[in-house]
């Protein structure tokens, strides 16, 4: 059996460079440099082996840090990837550029941002890659985007506004795309910064099909916390929901495929996973030894992963060097936050601990850094901002709240530099479970402040005597004084970075108190229209929302037909759909929710309307002909079937769920029940598609498109109607 080597030559490099930069006498370049940003999505500190754990190798992202600074004590303020991103672009706190978490937040593109100066200051900008904010970009002279958190196989993108779908893997994707715009698209006389954004490694960590077998046959490493109990520790940490024990859905494991791969993409896959499936399924595992055997699985499919962006990285440097723009060109590499590989049982991120908090942070820019230098300065995804522009010339704006970092490139970090850093995370109710926190960090200590749910409470981590952070030492007397100080600094820096004292009403996302309001009896008077689409006019579907606005869906290969009675319906067909748009819809995780179709279905199979994805989102569909009725709370289903077909027959169907049931009417008849496992906890990161399921299928594998005709969708807040 393979071993993972931990004696990587990259690390003999690092080691044997001093801690420091150029001296003072070596000037940066005159010439304004071109910045490239590498940015990665989830991607662990301990995933690059530069840092030396030993895990997976990464050459070429290694050869960043070879030529240039590795910072040690990177941290980000607020470990998810759409807060992270605007933090990014603006320089500022999610309490000040208004992107609190994933769930219900929009970015407010007229903000400043560093593109928008970059631009100003006469600077191409572009971004190639995820972005995750909802708002279309704005300060990019080219933008190429995955839409929400994008697919890794034959992906959609919108460019400049127009969307288009690609065949084949989406980092090979972004980086031929990025190197497209390098090449042909860019006013080569003007300096340029590109972003590019990839996708990788975020779950469900989907390999190139080339790189399956990298890590095939090699044994990881258990992390000493692998089963941990959490004793010592709050609510939070034993209610969590992103252990690998427990968490894992069948599509992250690779038990079940992408839905996206095409014939054969799929053939490949299968060739690859499913005798090794198969073995899995015999042993029939359980206990530890499942555990063990999920943790292999999930490092073996997220280090080959990252594989292809680390091949991403050598061809861009490649090009750099071959354009002859190396000398002149900044290279930042990144990622949006760390993530777990196991330590404490879990995966994702989210917590002010070590591996979500810490984040990969590694500089390149000849002439200024000097090779192979470590830093250990508490430095942040707060300060990216402010860099690129202090080293393009621009002064960055009195607003933005992180420090540039071209000083400590430079080997002179400023005798003020922070000693206590910030965090804040808010997304609670929502994915994984992890209450809402924030705290301040230094060398030595955490304190951290877990609310709500109802259950607040303190913790205090001593990172020198407790690295893997397993004892909370709040209101121990040895650390009175101790906790004291740590209270009278995170009280400074909520007041110096103005905090408000109470979080705003946009990170409010379905608290527990109004979900259960909402699923009380009193909710069968709300039945408010949320969204009606009628096909009755201009070859598109018209919507009125709840406020009384009203246009057009995104259809996408819809035509009006001949409908009952004379009028007209919407003809389905191949790959048609209709996206309804985001900002339209309410949150089915706060309360009660109905949805009621009137169509005509040519076809046995197909669905009828979808949100969500496996682990959270509802679904009308038809099975067999027999309309279905499906909700997935946590990743657990729960479904409703009528006992008849109806395809070839206009049909009217009402389904539904609240706190207890989900339920499904054909036609008027009496509802059909079923207990709901599990509630929606907060609203689907996939949007509402008719007649498709698109993204990440809440079935778990792709169904068919709807084919025939609908005469309306209606979707509405409340109970079964009596």
């Amino acid at each position: 059996m393979k071993t993972v080597s931990t004696a990587l030559v990259s690390l003999a490099v690092l080691a044997a460079a001093p801690a420091g930069g150029l001296a003072q006498d070596q000037a940066p370049p005159a010439k304004r440099p071109n910045i490239l940003f590498i940015f990665c999505d989830d991607h662990a500190y301990q995933a690059v082996s530069a840092y030396g754990f030993g895990l997976n190798q990464t050459p070429n992202i290694d050869r960043i840090a070879a030529a240039g600074m590795r910072f040690n004590r990177c941290l980000t303020t607020n470990s998810l990837c759409g807060p992270s991103r605007a933090t990014v672009l603006t320089g500022k706190y999610s309490h000040l550029n208004g992107f609190y978490n994933n769930t219900n937040c929009r970015f407010d593109g007229s903000q400043v941002t560093f593109p928008k100066l970059m631009e100003q200051a006469g600077y191409q900008t572009a971004i190639v890659g995820k972005w995750h904010l909802e708002s279309d970009p704005t300060g990019f002279d080219y933008w190429e985007i995955l839409p929400g958190q994008g697919q890794y196989y034959n992906p959609p993108l919108i460019v400049n506004g127009q969307k288009v779908k690609k065949t084949g893997y989406i980092t090979d994707i972004i980086t031929d795309d990025t190197l497209d715009w390098l090449k042909n698209k860019r006013d080569k006389s003007k300096p340029f910064v590109m972003m590019c954004q990839h996708k990788a490694p975020h779950r469900e960590w989907e390999p190139a099909l080339e790189n399956l077998s990298l890590y095939d046959g090699v044994k990881f490493p258990e992390p000493p916390t692998l089963f941990d109990d959490y004793s010592g520790r709050g609510k939070g940490e034993h209610e969590q929901d992103m252990m690998i024990a427990r968490t894992m859905t069948n599509r992250d494991l690779k038990l079940a495929a992408p839905p996206a791969l095409n014939a054969q993409q799929r053939q490949a896959w299968d060739a690859y996973y499913e005798p090794r499936n198969a073995e899995f399924r015999q042993r029939n595992l359980q206990g530890q030894d499942l555990v063990r055997w999920k943790y292999q699985r999930y490092l073996h499919d997220y280090f080959a992963t990252i594989a292809s962006v680390d091949q991403s990285v050598g061809k861009l440097l490649a090009y750099l060097k071959e354009a002859g723009l190396e000398d002149n060109t900044l290279v930042i590499y990144s990622s949006d936050q760390g993530f777990f590989l196991g330590e404490h049982g879990w995966f994702d991120k989210r917590w002010i601990f070590e591996e979500s908090l810490r984040t990969p942070l590694l500089v390149r820019w000849p002439g200024v850094v000097k090779p192979g230098t470590v830093n250990g300065d508490m430095v942040s995804n707060l300060d990216y901002a402010e860099t690129i522009l202090e080293a393009a010339g621009v002064a960055p704006p009195p607003e933005m709240q992180g420090r540039s970092l071209v000083p400590i490139l430079k080997g002179q970090t400023p005798a003020d530099w922070r000693k206590g850093f910030y965090y804040h995370y808010y997304e609670h109710p929502g994915p994984h479970n992890v209450p809402k926190q924030y705290g301040v960090v230094t060398e030595r200590y955490k304190l951290v402040f877990f609310y709500e749910p109802q259950e607040n409470y303190w913790e205090l981590f001593d990172l020198k005597t407790d690295p893997h952070e397993l004892k909370s030492v709040y209101d121990d007397p040895a650390y009175q004084d101790i906790q004291k100080d740590l209270h009278q600094q995170l009280d400074q820096l909520r007041k110096d970075l103005k905090e408000p004292a109470q979080d705003a009403p946009e990170t409010m996302i379905g608290r527990p108190a109004a979900r259960a309001a909402a699923r009380t009896p009193a909710a069968k008077a709300l039945n408010t229209w949320v969204l009606e689409y009628k096909f009755d006019k201009d070859s598109a579907a018209q919507v009125r929302d709840a406020s009384g606005q009203s246009g057009p869906g995104l259809c996408k290969g819809v035509t009006l037909a001949a409908g009952r009675n004379g009028g007209l319906a919407a003809r389905f067909e191949g790959p048609a759909y209709i996206e309804v748009p985001k900002a339209r819809t309410l949150n089915p995780a706060v309360g009660a929710w109905t949805v009621e179709a009137i169509f005509k279905a040519d076809q046995p199979e197909g669905v009828v309307l979808a949100q969500g994805g496996e682990s959270n989102g509802y679904i009308l569909w038809l099975d067999n002909g027999k309309p279905c009725f499906t909700v997935v709370g946590g990743g657990k289903p729960s479904k409703v079937a009528a006992t008849a077909a109806v395809t070839g027959q206009w049909t009217t169907v009402r389904a539904g769920f609240d706190a207890g049931h989900v339920w499904l009417a054909v036609n008027g008849e009496t509802a059909l029940k079923a207990p709901l496992a599990q509630p929606l906890e907060r609203y689907p990161s996939d949007g509402i598609q008719i007649g498709a399921d698109l993204g990440s299928p809440v079935l778990g594998q792709e169904h068919p498109h709807f084919t025939g005709l609908m005469e309306s969708i209606r979707i509405f807040s409340g109970v079964e109607p009596d």
